[in-house]
């Protein structure tokens, strides 16, 4: 029996020492996550309203039910924003049903995103690997994952404001995972919503390095998330951090960022080929419980992306 947390758990019981609600926002920001896959943050400004990230196409129409529930409780009608933190399908799969339910919302992201989704290679992909999210988490439902809709209205550049009244959502590009990888960082709160060119918790003790484009560019961009010393730090398929758990974060994930350098720069020096190098990151990385999270083959691509970022590192 498997006694460990799992990953979609919102008590958390390791790495902390202690229980810890990873999705108690400070300011008016509430979770509307509807199944596994990607989480969802509606954020309830002075005048205006957003949504950080879509989740999974799968279960868009449940999605769309916990944020017009969320906006009824708060006494607003109308869902004003999306940012994307980057065009791949866990993140946005649920757009097409945002954008059906709130025709007048706008939708920002990074200018790499914008051209991605207009790519009809791209929506494909999207396409399958949201099919096959659903077949994973829902299995025999046939529920539509459109790519109609799909799309950003309104590029964003570091540093590029977006009024929420009294509030504001600030654009940083952070290249690594993807070159259209965007954080932000809502202020007055001081909460950074970072990509995962910052690294991720998986099964809430173990910092992974999801670097699919470029070691160095990530590097850099976790630099520059650490420069904005956050008060508050929300992980991408994780929530927040404890107040008191961000310096250490940092310097785990710097950690993990030289050891699968290591790790992989050593098979390199073997001589292995691209086959075997893969099989072994998967057997040292691989944890049957982020099928919570992702389908094997969305891994799978994401692992030979990885090994070859680093490899250009090495």
């Amino acid at each position: 029996m498997n006694d460990k947390p799992k990953i979609n758990d919102v008590v958390l019981f390791n790495v902390f020492g202690k229980s810890h609600d990873r999705f108690d926002f400070p300011a008016n920001i509430h979770r509307v996550t509807s199944g596994n896959g990607g989480e969802t943050f509606l954020i309830i400004g002075s005048e205006k309203t957003a949504l950080y990230d879509c989740g999974m196409a799968y279960c868009g129409k449940a999605t769309v039910k916990n944020i017009k529930d969320k906006l009824a409780e708060q006494n607003r009608g109308q869902l004003d924003f999306v940012f994307l933190s980057h065009s791949h399908y866990d993140h946005i799969g649920a757009l097409p049903y945002i954008r059906k339910a709130f025709p007048g919302v706008c939708v920002f992201g990074g200018e790499k995103a914008q051209r991605v989704l207009q790519r009809p290679n791209a929506r494909k992909l999207i396409k399958e690997l949201g099919t096959s999210a659903r077949d994973l988490f829902l299995p025999g439902s046939t529920e539509e994952i459109p790519v109609d809709g799909l799309g950003v209205d309104i590029v964003l550049h570091d540093g590029d404001e977006v009024s929420f009244g009294k509030e504001k959502m600030v654009a940083m590009e952070t290249k690594g995972h993807t070159d259209c990888s965007m954080s932000y960082a809502f202020e007055p709160a001081r909460l950074l919503f970072a990509s995962e060119s910052t690294g991720m918790l998986e099964i809430g003790e173990t910092v992974h390095t999801p670097f699919l484009k470029s070691y160095s560019d990530a590097v850099n961009s976790m630099k520059k998330c650490m420069a904005y010393q956050a008060e508050y730090l929300c992980l991408p398929h994780f929530g927040l951090l404890p107040k008191n758990f961000n310096e250490q974060y940092w310097e785990m994930l710097a950690a993990a960022c030289e050891e699968k350098l290591a790790f992989i720069g050593d098979m390199h020096r073997q001589g292995l080929t691209d086959e075997e190098m893969l099989k072994r990151y998967v057997d040292k990385y691989w944890d049957v419980r982020m099928e919570e999270i992702q389908p094997m083959d969305a891994f799978l691509i994401n692992s030979k992306a990885i090994i070859k970022a680093f490899l250009k590192a090495v």
